[in-house]
């Protein structure tokens, strides 16, 4: 894994390691084992399938961040806060978006 690619990353500013694999299964509804084994590209699929906002959401959210302090790095109420959450978790257990995660979608493509 290139390790500076994802020291840098978005994930990382608010976790202190690359867990977003096993967040992903656990929103994905999947077992780890069938994503992309490469930390790396895994990263880019999930960045290619999410918004900045959502990405930084979902890296915020995974380290247990309060509400108070998502409402106020998003500039959103508990009511906007409560609707991005909800709208990045349903779009994590979409079908298109789980599938892009599996090791298979490299493969054949």
């Amino acid at each position: 894994m290139s390790e500076s690619v994802l020291d840098s990353s978005v994930w990382r500013q608010y976790n202190k390691d690359n867990s977003f694999r096993e967040k992903l299964a656990e929103f994905c509804v999947m077992d780890e084992t069938e994503f992309i084994s490469d930390d790396k590209e895994l990263y880019a699929v999930m960045k290619s399938k999410l918004t900045k906002k959502e990405l930084k959401l979902f890296a915020m959210d995974s380290a247990g961040m309060s509400e108070a302090e998502l409402c106020k790095s998003f500039s959103y109420n508990e009511e906007e806060l409560e609707k991005a959450k909800f709208k990045l978790y349903k779009k994590l257990k979409q079908d298109k978006t789980r599938l892009s995660f599996r090791a298979t979608a490299i493969d054949e493509e």
